[in-house]
């Protein structure tokens, strides 16, 4: 493969074996993660559903006493 400008970032093509193996088609997210020194990994990005069901994993798990303080957390910014 070969890497090539695109716009003013980088781009490879993806082998169509890559492809077929993640049963990827135009227009489809995917996540590259750095698995290694050169090398990455390639999955599906999840989509909407399946990120409101992580977050829903996560409900009750703050303390009871836990309060979130904007100006705490922003400063002046918020």
């Amino acid at each position: 493969m070969r890497v090539c400008r695109w716009g003013n970032s980088l781009a490879i093509r993806l082998p169509a074996a890559v492809v077929a193996v993640l049963g990827l088609k135009e227009g489809d997210d995917i996540e590259v993660t750095v698995a290694g020194e050169y090398q990455l990994e390639l999955s599906h990005a999840p989509d909407n559903r399946a990120i409101l069901a992580r977050l829903r994993q996560c409900r009750g798990t703050l303390p009871a006493d836990f309060k979130f303080d904007r100006l705490e957390t922003y400063g002046d910014r918020g």
